[in-house]
């Protein structure tokens, strides 16, 4: 069953961000991940909630898991931390 990553962001610092930003789909990709939302024009319908959503399809939670805890994502995480604050889910798909 798919699992999702999601995201929903406020960007303090957005020339940082993007050095964050710039590695994680080709990272997510590695644990059989894909972007489906990468911030992007929104309507707001509801609510004062941040500007910037992300969602990102794993295979299952299993994976989605697994690039959250790599070296690799827990290397550049910091950067993410710093130039943002944000609050990150693992969803499972229906």
């Amino acid at each position: 069953m798919p699992a999702y990553l999601i995201a929903r962001i406020t960007v303090t610092d957005p020339e940082a961000y993007v050095a964050y930003s710039s590695k994680t789909a080709a990272l997510a990709a590695r644990f059989g991940g894909r972007f489906l939302v990468k911030g992007g024009p929104m309507t707001r319908l509801e609510g004062d909630g941040p500007e910037r959503h992300v969602v990102v399809e794993f295979p299952d939670r299993a994976a989605a898991e697994a690039w959250y805890a790599s070296p690799e994502y827990q290397a550049i995480l910091p950067i993410a931390q710093a130039a943002s604050t944000r609050d990150l889910v693992i969803v499972d798909g229906a």
